[in-house]
């Protein structure tokens, strides 16, 4: 299994959507957080089954909530680095500038 290890600034994408979600009902904010939880620990056991979406980063699509957390996979260290967690509806051109 791959360590991983997520950015501060993927972090606080995390917690703003956290954030979010809790405001608009009570307990959501805490299963966004379980299942971001979740696809990060299916990434650590099985990074290399997730397409690279550009520049070496690969984008895992949560399943209930619109989100894809964004990370580069470093084999040599067997470590994954998880550099953001955006929602789908963010341009593309925001990614990359990440």
């Amino acid at each position: 299994m791959y360590k991983a290890i997520i950015l501060p600034l993927a972090k606080q994408d995390i917690k703003i959507a956290a954030e979010w979600y809790e405001e608009k009902q009570k307990g959501l904010g805490k299963r966004f957080m379980q299942e971001v939880r979740g696809k990060v620990s299916y990434i650590r056991s099985k990074p290399k089954s997730i397409a690279i979406c550009y520049d070496g980063t690969r984008c895992a699509v949560l399943e209930v909530f619109p989100f894809m957390v964004h990370f580069i996979v470093d084999d040599v260290l067997k470590m994954v680095v998880i550099s953001a967690v955006f929602h789908t509806s963010l341009s593309p051109d925001k990614w990359v500038q990440r």
